[in-house]
């Protein structure tokens, strides 16, 4: 397999606190990767470093090839990486379609002059932005709630919502940023059949930040865990869960590396 993503010895500093601390992993393309770890261990920082909304205080970032650990974050969609937040970022007084529709921004090529005048080439663009969209409403089963106001609809929709929004960029790589964060039981596990297919059907790379143990062993090909900004396993979902460093991390204790 080649890694379409890949983290060297990347750190990221505030005042005296390393956040992220010499942290190194790969993720494979078509692989659903998930990072976890207690509380404050540096999860969504490497979100926000990959993102490019934090920079490193060291290391590499590479993603398809290409070394992006100074990409302005603004060019990180159009490269082909798109994210979901734990904290729904939703515009709740438009309708799910014009959300989704916010998503093919990145791929708009039609020149300020082409749209006032609302050129022909502007008009093909504008079908094959609504084509994708209605293919993530199908993708996802979201047709009933279309033209709905984003405030209307269930917190649970909303987590799908969002997923849908970064489908819409068409990424090589989605980051989920605790996908099950607000859902019942029942949503979650349909929310690991919606990680699961797109993998399966899209094709797309998938790196999860999850605190749901369930999910994580249900969707997840690797698993990294962290604590305090560095990583303590890397493995399938058991051989994580089970290592004793991840198990004193959770439960508290002093661990052999801090004795």
């Amino acid at each position: 397999m080649t890694a379409l993503f890949e983290a060297k010895d990347i750190s990221v500093r505030f005042g005296g606190i390393r956040a992220v601390d010499s942290v190194s992993f790969e993720v494979e393309k078509g692989e659903i990767y998930s990072i976890i770890g207690p509380n404050g261990a540096g999860k969504t920082t490497i979100f926000n470093l990959i993102s490019r909304i934090y920079n490193t205080t060291d290391g590499q970032l590479l993603f398809d090839g290409k070394d992006i650990t100074r990409s302005p974050a603004y060019t990180i969609a159009g490269l082909g990486i798109a994210r979901t937040f734990q904290n729904i970022e939703l515009f709740t007084n438009a309708t799910l379609l014009q959300n989704l529709l916010i998503g093919r921004h990145c791929h708009s090529t039609v020149g300020y002059l082409s749209q006032i005048a609302f050129l022909p080439s502007n008009r093909r663009a504008e079908i094959q932005h609504r084509e994708k969209v209605e293919e993530v409403i199908e993708f996802l089963d979201l047709q009933r709630y279309r033209t709905t106001l984003i405030a209307n609809l269930p917190y649970g929709v909303r987590k799908v919502v969002e997923l849908g929004r970064a489908l819409c960029t068409e990424p090589k790589l989605l980051l989920l940023d605790e996908p099950s964060s607000g859902l019942n039981v029942e949503e979650t596990e349909g929310m690991g059949f919606w990680i699961e297919d797109i993998k399966k059907d899209l094709g797309i790379t998938v790196i999860m930040v999850e605190h749901d143990m369930a999910l994580v062993s249900q969707v997840s090909d690797r698993v990294m865990a962290l604590n305090y900004g560095k990583v303590l396993a890397m493995g399938t979902p058991h051989e994580v869960q089970t290592h004793p460093e991840v198990v004193r991390a959770y439960i508290g204790g002093e661990s052999e590396v801090d004795a």
